[in-house]
């Protein structure tokens, strides 16, 4: 009887203990691994770009400061000059400014005034010239037209070329052109802040080619003071 009773707590000992480990496996298993990092603001939000400067200049910008503006190589072409022509009735007094371009021709009453080429000296030149190919044509009592005048004359000196007509007289006034800054032989000198600004090579010593250690220079004597100063040169 004894044996019986053992037995059956034995046998309900081994059921509860295959019902435990039943009831552990098919529960969930609990995660090891840790929790994924919250994102901050800070760490999502992406930095913003550098501003970049008003004139375009920088890394930022990607160009450097503006370029200026590029120097004159040629002169002004004769058909885009202007010359200021004066003309002046002898009989009445009467004068006027004629603004014309080489090719251009107006007529005022009896007389035409056509200018062929206008041209002034370089402002390099030690002397100013202002000169003008005028061609004069004045229509006659038989109502003809002839031509009295063809040739240079210029402002500075009148007198080296003279419209002889007993009405009308014509000069030049201004030529409107300009003159070439550079040209093929042209050489432009370095600019005065960056020849002060550089500095002299540092002299090497000769004691490092023969291998036998360097000396101390002597100091340089310092230069004495003159009463008047030197002149620049």
């Amino acid at each position: 009887m004894t044996r019986r009773v053992l037995g059956a707590l034995a046998a309900l000992g081994l059921a509860g203990g295959t019902a435990i480990a039943l009831q552990n496996q098919t529960a969930d298993p609990v995660s090891t691994a840790a929790p994924a990092p919250t994102p901050t603001p800070e760490a999502a939000a992406p930095a913003a770009p550098a501003p970049a400067p008003a004139d375009g200049s920088g890394p930022a910008g990607g160009r450097g400061p503006a370029p200026g503006p590029s120097p004159v190589r040629v002169a002004t072409p004769m058909p885009q000059r202007t010359a200021v022509i004066g003309l002046l009735n002898k009989r009445n007094g009467l004068w006027r400014d004629l603004t014309l371009r080489p090719g251009q021709a107006t007529r005022v009453g009896d007389v035409i005034v056509r200018l062929r080429a206008c041209e002034t000296t370089a402002p390099w030149e030690p002397q100013q010239w202002t000169g003008a190919f005028v061609q004069l044509d004045v229509r006659g009592p038989d109502d003809k037209w002839r031509r009295v005048f063809s040739g240079w004359l210029y402002r500075e000196s009148p007198s080296l070329n003279v419209v002889e007509h007993p009405i009308y007289d014509v000069w030049p006034k201004s030529c409107a052109m300009t003159h070439p800054e550079i040209g093929p032989a042209t050489t432009r000198a370095a600019a005065a802040g960056s020849a002060s600004g550089s500095r002299a090579p540092a002299r090497r010593s000769s004691a490092s080619k023969s291998g036998a250690p360097a000396s101390a220079a002597p100091p340089d004597p310092a230069p004495a003071e003159s009463a008047s100063p030197s002149n620049p040169i």
